[in-house]
């Protein structure tokens, strides 16, 4: 499939069909269907949409199409270009604006591209707000403006500093003290965005900064999803190059993964846990991570004392939990750390920040750092079904034979034993069921994965 509309936006692959890939005409539409839903939720007013996009090959073509569509319906548009995920983030409630489009496919490679869409609060829309723009695409009723009332289009360049002020402006981020440190940092930003990004907020941290595939210029060296097995490049020049550490991020910079000074993955689970510790030895108050996320938080949160909470798998879900709780930090074990004293988003800057100054502060290797942490390995597979099986009622017989463990249902089912974890989620779009295992060894989170889907196939065949 490679066209993919759900709540949260639309993505696929540039070129082929309309209705198959993401060509001009479902870019059309999809924006069309945007601006019709913003101009129904707001009736009767000047509206304005922030728009910024990753590196990707194909973003300058898609931009153009977006903002024009919107001008045509009477929308005025920020146009902040090359930028971040984070920073269109920020820039929505800053400009004021009724809501944002942030073009980038995240992790997926460089022939795909996307629309994400925002609210006034430069968050993500609920599933509601979702359906109504995939109701909207698909019945093609918009009215465009006359000529008259055709919308404009203004450029602000330099977002990406004013999103670095932000993020050094905040109480917890203590730049001199990482400058003191005299850290030396290697960073892949996959030739997107974040090579704009981040060497620009290490050099105003005073951080030696060697730079590997930092040229925005959408040509992805490697898979761009920040995982061990894309990283060895990276790895091998921290050591070569005697760094303190690697940051890597994925195109739009949402998700942030790590390597130790002996090049080896801080792991991309980490990232949150360590960001919250930080933030937990200074502040008193909950987090909030997905169902799907390292337990390590959770022994982390209970240890200073505090409340943890589990969200259903899911960014917008991470975020009402954590505004229902009045969270301190939260996140997703993907790299994403959000941290309401800048905003509701998975925030890249915000974490490298976060995290050095923590780093400066315990005059701690990586390594040991990431050795103080209870220690935890997560194995990902999955089932595949034939169509006419019920997915739903295989899950349900799952549960009544777990039904002594601690289970939570608000995202497939979730089964929590003693020592370890598996969350069985079905797949919207085909039959399947993922199944993530976490427990105190590799050996044993694959072993009970092994066990999972032997009961799976007991129950289904």
């Amino acid at each position: 499939m490679s066209l993919i509309k759900s709540i949260s936006g639309i993505r696929g692959t540039i070129g082929g069909k309309p209705g198959d890939n993401l060509t001009p005409l479902d870019t059309v539409k999809f924006a069309a269907a945007y601006g019709t839903w913003l101009k129904n939720a707001i009736p009767g007013k000047k509206l304005k949409v922030v728009l910024g996009r990753d590196a990707r090959i194909s973003g300058a073509m898609v931009q153009n199409l977006v903002m024009n569509t919107l001008v045509g319906m009477g929308i005025d548009i920020v146009d902040i270009g090359l930028s971040t995920t984070p920073t269109v983030e920020i820039a929505v409630p800053k400009e004021k604006a009724d809501g944002g489009i942030i073009l980038t496919a995240s992790h997926n490679p460089k022939q795909w591209n996307a629309l994400k869409l925002l609210n006034d609060k430069g968050e993500f829309l609920n599933g509601a707000e979702g359906e109504k723009i995939l109701i909207n695409a698909e019945n093609e009723e918009f009215n465009f403006a006359e000529v008259d009332d055709l919308g404009k289009i203004s450029v602000i360049e330099d977002y990406i500093d004013r999103h670095i002020k932000e993020v050094l402006q905040l109480k917890l981020v203590d730049a001199d003290a990482v400058s003191k440190a005299g850290f030396k940092v290697v960073v892949d930003a996959v030739n997107s965005t974040g090579g704009i990004a981040i060497p620009a907020l290490l050099k105003k941290m005073g951080v030696e900064v060697v730079e590997l595939y930092c040229e925005p210029n959408g040509h992805f060296p490697h898979n761009p999803e920040p995982l061990k097995e894309h990283l060895g490049e990276i790895s091998k020049l921290v050591v070569r190059e005697n760094a303190d550490l690697g940051i890597v991020v994925d195109p739009d910079v949402d998700r942030l993964a790590l390597i130790d000074e002996k090049g080896q993955m801080f792991g991309e689970e980490y990232t949150l846990v360590a960001c919250a510790d930080y933030v937990l030895s200074k502040t008193q108050g909950s987090t909030v991570s997905n169902l799907s996320s390292s337990r390590a938080l959770r022994d982390l949160t209970l240890s200073h004392g505090q409340k943890y909470q589990a969200s259903a798998v899911g960014e917008v879900n991470v975020v009402q939990l954590m505004k229902d709780t009045n969270a301190i930090i939260g996140g997703e074990g993907n790299g994403g750390i959000i941290y309401p004293e800048s905003h509701y988003g998975r925030d890249s800057l915000v974490g490298v920040a976060l995290f050095l100054t923590y780093l400066a502060e315990k005059k701690m290797l990586v390594s040991a750092l990431k050795e103080s942490y209870p220690q935890y390995f997560m194995s990902k597979n999955k089932i595949e079904l034939t169509p006419d099986l019920d997915v739903d009622e295989i899950l349900r017989k799952v549960q009544e034979n777990h039904n002594s463990e601690e289970i939570t249902t608000i995202d497939g089912v979730k089964i929590d034993f003693e020592d370890n974890w598996v969350h069985l989620r079905k797949s919207n779009t085909e039959p399947i069921i993922r199944i993530y295992t976490e427990a105190k060894s590799e050996k044993e989170a694959e072993e009970l994965a092994q066990k999972m889907i032997t009961e799976i196939k007991k129950i289904a065949f």
